[in-house]
């Protein structure tokens, strides 16, 4: 455990790598698992983000109130960007997000984080159809149909392989996505600034597992 009184600064963050950033979000969510999280100076950390900020990573996460983000990595103020939308999936808007985060703002990964009994990937496996939900479910759709080729049984959020696959497949597709529609990140990525990846919360243990 180590108390946190000094914000990130350009000078830490041009000494960081994507590998680094990634092994700092897994200790902290490590820490957050055994519930030995940093202490934080609040009132020194907003003190020094108040003229600019130099975020290390962006986390593409669900809406979920279950994956508080900054806690599951033990981040706190300047450390992350930001990005919530139930299901996890990318959009223009959010593309657009990503790229200011590393392009502009120097952040070295992208993160899409989904996690374990997603409401709104089961309301895909499931086919609902409400309101503005419905647009929303069909960026989800092309997991689901992956899902439907791999696993047997009902394919619905009654089949909870079916449920865990869809999460799973979602997280990989839109990671495929934000490299298909963003030439900025892929380009990022390829020459070595950034790196793209992501992972599951559990929500039965806390811990975050890579995929």
């Amino acid at each position: 455990m180590t108390h946190i009184n000094n914000a990130i600064n350009k000078e830490i963050q041009d000494t960081l790598t994507a590998d680094k950033v990634l092994q700092d979000l897994l200790d902290g969510n490590a820490r957050f698992v055994n519930n030995n999280a940093n202490t934080v100076d609040t009132a020194a950390l907003v003190s020094q983000t108040t003229g600019g900020q130099f975020p290390k990573a962006v986390v593409l996460s669900c809406i979920d109130s279950r994956v508080p983000v900054e806690l599951v990595f033990d981040q706190t103020i300047g450390d992350i960007f930001v990005a919530r939308v139930a299901g996890n999936f990318e959009n223009t808007d959010i593309l657009g997000s990503m790229e200011y985060s590393c392009k502009v703002a120097g952040s070295k990964l992208v993160f899409v984080l989904g996690h374990e009994s997603c409401g709104a990937v089961k309301a895909a496996c499931d086919h609902v159809e409400l309101g503005n939900i419905t647009a929303l479910l069909d960026n989800i759709q092309p997991a689901v149909s992956k899902s439907e080729s791999e696993i047997s049984g009902e394919h619905n959020s009654s089949n909870t392989e079916f449920v865990n696959q869809t999460i799973k497949n979602n997280v990989l597709l839109t990671i495929e996505r934000i490299r298909e529609k963003s030439p900025i990140l892929k380009e990022m990525e390829d020459n070595g600034e950034i790196k793209i990846v992501g992972g599951v919360y559990h929500l039965s243990n806390g811990k975050v597992s890579l995929y």
